[in-house]
């Protein structure tokens, strides 16, 4: 049975850049290979087949459409456009805060690599901090990426 759109689909995946660096993994052997692996941020349990609906939204564009007319056991790379993942790289999404306000926003001292949660919604990374300024990235950690996904079809329902 090939895949429609609507069809509940299990992956196994591995997501690299471009590059061949392994930023991701449903696959627990892959995860540890690649340094991936934090036991004090992940159980081995939780490397399990990514299950979606396909065409519902649930996961990236370009891995959605990809799968589409795939069957279980097929196996394939799939390329992604920045555009079909998390979109480009926005420079309007990199703010600038003066350090006082950013202390009191946040509750803690400014600090490059501090994942922060706006009040709307947004999360960002504290990308430069100076005396005058705090600048804090706003966009996807993935945006303006071109990924590659070694996906297998694990399971159709």
């Amino acid at each position: 049975m090939t895949i429609e759109r609507g069809d509940r689909v299990a992956i196994d995946y591995v997501g690299c850049f471009e590059d061949g660096t392994v930023f991701n993994t449903s696959r627990y052997d892959v995860a540890v290979e690649h340094g991936l692996f934090d036991a004090q941020e992940r159980s081995e349990e939780e490397y399990t087949p990514q299950s979606f609906v396909v065409g519902a939204g649930e996961i990236i564009e370009g891995l959605d459409e990809a799968v589409v007319g795939m069957a279980v056991g097929d196996e394939a790379t799939v390329t992604v456009a920045p555009e079909d993942a998390y979109g480009e790289f926005d420079e309007e999404r990199v703010r600038t805060y003066d350090p006082e306000a950013f202390e009191s926003m946040v509750g803690a001292d400014p600090d490059v690599g501090l994942h922060v949660h706006a009040e709307n919604g947004l999360h960002g990374d504290v990308v430069a901090v100076r005396e005058d300024a705090v600048e804090v990235d706003f966009n996807h950690e993935l945006a303006g990426k071109t990924l590659v996904f070694d996906v297998e079809i694990v399971a159709v329902e």
